[in-house]
């Protein structure tokens, strides 16, 4: 019987390569993913449904001294620019398109991209 030795040199992996290995979305991205789903569900409701009303609330108040904090619709905004180009919020009112779109944002993992890797 005998026994080779192979030596493979052992070194840290960045989550970058993990998540490429395995070939599933980061957290930030399912987020942003759900989040573009969610937002596309409540613009198709009609206009006199709670969540639809509840999206477009204004609340009255002042915001707080400071760095501005990230508000929902911002983040909406900002993926859907990723995800769909200059005209994306047109195409949410296409369910068959939008879904299309997100199922292929999501094979493709560009949503969180540094905007020079999306321009390849």
């Amino acid at each position: 019987m005998h026994y080779c030795l192979v030596l493979v040199p052992w070194r840290i992996l960045i989550n970058k390569e993990i998540y490429a290995s395995v070939k599933k979305c980061t957290v930030i991205e399912t987020v942003g993913l759900n989040r573009l789903c969610w937002f596309g569900h409540v613009q198709r409701m009609e206009g006199n449904r709670i969540p639809k009303r509840v999206l477009y609330m204004n609340s009255g108040t002042t915001r707080l001294r400071g760095r501005p904090r990230n508000r929902w619709q911002g983040e909406v905004r900002e993926d859907g620019r990723i995800v769909g180009g200059e005209g994306w919020q047109e195409k949410v009112h296409y369910r068959e398109e939008w879904k299309k779109l997100l199922r292929m944002t999501r094979n493709r993992h560009i949503l969180h991209m540094p905007m020079e890797c999306m321009n390849e």
